[in-house]
């Protein structure tokens, strides 16, 4: 398996030459690097007219591995060969290396590169990014693997730090100011120097392209700055960096730009010990679960009904020793029974879903006001007057189901659990509620007996005695409702809830759709005004699918859905209708307007189509089939193993199209347009 690493932005609050001076000084050794114990300049030119300088090196690193491997390996010391490029007139330095020993057991590539800051032209930003792929090593892959990571976090977190530290040397030197590369006259007066310097120019750019591009790929807003990460993000290891990088990339490139904030991608992360495969999988349903349920907008537009205002003993309360915003639940006071009965399950996720939105929003506002990271609550549960009555098990069901979404779509969230004034009857109630909660979590937990909160150790650790609510010995008057039960007046019927409920969960302008291999799904959509534009925003929740649309002039037959039995399961949560009829013919019956779109699990895509005539069109998913090898003709081993991972070959995707008129379409699209000039008119104005 190939491992990757992405650094972020790091920035140098000092001119890109003086940067360069002091990176030079790290050469033939460097002291601060122990491992660095020589290096020898194998070849070294530079431009006529001095813009552009090429160095090669290589150089030999101690790396420190047990002597039992160096003597199986037989060597002593590791090559690598580094070729730097310095662009004087560009400003920029971009450095690739890769390693000469072993080179045909394992493969090390590494990209770095230091340009001028975008906003500000006397500081130096720096990028760096590498590859390793171990194809054999003795039968000691893994080992090596960890030893190589190891040594490069090592060096990563060094970097900085030698820079740092030669800037100073060269300032206690009384070197504050090195000046900016600039053509000589005598090389302007000369037409050959001229061409010369063009060559020497397009030479250096195209050597440098490819890899250039992929380091600096994106705008400087997409880029992720090493200040900002420490500032709201909190410190993370260089490796966890690159995690948080990459994933963020990943969603740029197949989300179109809607991706979620950094906090919430790194809690993710943290959730599956920065396991980027598995932090992207869950991270991309709880997207698509957010998307179809409209989450991102539920404190706009959900408002709780009176009888959660009255007896739902929960609320906000100041914050923590720690900052983070303290959540007070008196869950021994709350009537779950008449909750659940009086609004049903539904509502009740609802209202807890607003109180982890709300908490979100804390986190951020938080962290601006004490000036360091913070991304979780504390929340404080007292269990005065809990009994039997709250085993009620429909009221335990739906506390099951809260428990299971919230850690589903809010992993990393609780930074804290204060259980207080537990009772006998605690311990039965925990047995059936801590299997569901995730082990991380559960080591949150802080569970005290009857008063033994109020004594060392109890909650003036975690809380300010000045915030201490009244109820619970303090002086601060505390606003969550004191609950009760609910009066039986409000109870509703099963068949009231139920409908309640069926109303609360669709309402979402995304229709979801299950495609098989064989049975695709197809959307009809009648045109009456040519150059009418059809738009879609889809995602691909599972498997996956090749996207098409077709017009015809004539009315596919009423539409029919699979008949599912053919491949032996059924499909709950989602349709799936096809329209095209077997007897139709493609070119005669009805035509493809625009190329296949192949699109892989977890994208999130976004387009529209002009249509040019009248009619019927037909929007298809389709069960992406892999490729067959064109030297065999038989499938990939990779793709038949991607392939067993779809179960029974089916696919899922989660849609919404709507048709607008053309004049519509073009007032959309002038508004778009005049937001993007008034903006470039705004950076130029800020510049």
């Amino acid at each position: 398996m190939v491992q990757k690493y992405q650094s972020p932005v790091r920035v140098y609050k000092h001119p890109f030459e003086l940067v360069m001076a002091a990176y030079e000084r790290r050469f033939p050794t460097c002291h601060l690097i122990p491992i660095f114990v020589a290096s020898d300049v194998m070849k070294e030119e530079t431009s006529e007219d001095g813009s552009t300088h090429r160095i090669e090196r290589r150089c030999a690193l101690d790396v420190d591995a047990p002597r039992l491997l160096k003597r199986i390996a037989g060597v002593d010391y590791i090559y690598f060969i580094q070729k730097n490029t310095l662009n004087r007139k560009e400003r920029t330095l971009h450095i690739e290396s890769h390693n000469e020993t072993f080179s045909n057991r394992v493969i090390i590539h590494e990209t770095c590169c230091y340009s001028v800051h975008p906003e500000n032209e006397d500081w130096t930003c720096f990028e760096q990014s590498a590859s390793l792929d171990i194809k054999s090593f003795f039968g000691f892959e893994s080992t090596v693997e960890k030893i190589a990571m190891k040594q490069y976090a090592s060096s990563i977190n060094k970097g900085k730090e030698i820079i740092e530290y030669y800037l100073k040397e060269l300032d206690d030197e009384g070197i504050t100011h090195v000046p900016r590369w600039t053509p000589s006259s005598l090389f302007l007066a000369s037409p050959q120097a001229n061409h010369t310097s063009q060559d020497a120019k397009q030479d250096s750019s195209a050597l440098q392209a490819d890899s250039l591009n992929e380091i600096l790929a994106g705008t400087p807003e997409d880029k992720l700055d090493a200040d900002y990460i420490k500032r709201y993000l909190g410190d993370l290891t260089p490796l966890q960096e690159s995690c948080l990088i990459r994933l963020r990339k990943w969603l740029q490139e197949t989300h179109k730009g809607k991706i979620p904030k950094d906090e919430h991608i790194l809690r993710f992360l943290r959730a599956r010990d920065f396991n980027m495969d598995k932090a992207r999988e869950i991270l991309c349903q709880s997207l698509t679960w957010r998307k179809q349920h409209q989450v991102d907008y539920l404190l706009e537009t959900w408002s709780s009904p009176q009888v959660l205002q009255d007896y739902y003993t929960g609320g906000w309360h100041h914050h923590d020793r720690d900052g983070r915003p303290l959540y007070i639940l008196r869950l021994g006071q709350m009537d779950t029974k008449g909750l659940v009965r009086a609004l049903g399950e539904e509502s009740l996720l609802r209202h807890v879903l607003s109180i982890n939105e709300e908490g979100l929003r804390r986190c951020e506002e938080n962290t601006k006001v004490f000036g360091r990271p913070i991304s979780c609550w504390t929340c404080l549960v007292d269990l005065e007057g809990l009994n039997m009555r709250h085993l009620w098990r429909p009221g335990v069901k739906a506390l099951l189901r809260i428990i299971e979404v919230v850690e589903a779509n809010y992993p990393e969230t609780l930074g804290r659990l204060l259980i207080l004034r537990a009772p006998r009857v605690f311990p039965v109630l925990w047995t059936l509620v801590s299997p569901f909660i995730d082990e991380n979590t559960r080591k949150k937990f802080l569970i005290y007996a009857g008063n033994d909160y109020q004594g060392p150790g109890g909650l003036v650790d975690y809380i300010d005695k000045e915030i201490i609510p009244d109820f619970l010995g303090g002086e601060c008057m505390c606003e969550v409702p004191e609950g009760g039960l609910v009066p039986k007046s409000m109870y509703r019927t099963a068949e009231e809830l139920e409908n309640e409920d069926v109303r609360l969960w669709t309402e979402t302008i995304y229709q979801s759709a299950s495609i098989f291999k064989g049975a695709p799904h197809e959307l009809l959509i009648e045109i009456i005004d040519a150059s009418s534009v059809i738009t879609w925003d889809f995602d691909v929740c599972k498997g996956d699918v090749v996207f098409n649309i077709y017009h015809s002039k004539r009315a596919p037959q009423p539409p029919r859905k699979d008949p599912l039995g053919a491949h032996g399961i059924t499909s709950p949560g989602g349709n799936n209708v096809q329209l095209i009829d077997k007897s139709w013919t493609l070119g005669q019956d009805y035509s493809m307007v625009e190329s296949p779109l192949t699109c892989k699990e977890g994208e999130s895509v976004q387009g529209s189509h002009i249509t040019r005539w009248p009619g019927f069109y037909i929007l298809q998913w389709k069960f992406h089939n892999m490729p067959a090898c064109s030297a065999t003709n038989l499938p990939r081993v990779d793709d038949v193993l991607a392939t067993l991972q779809v179960s029974s070959h089916k696919c899922k995707v989660m849609y919404y199209t709507e048709v607008l008129g053309s004049e519509d379409f073009r007032l959309v699209a002038l508004c778009v347009h005049l937001a993007c000039m008034t903006n470039n008119i705004r950076n130029l104005q800020l510049s």
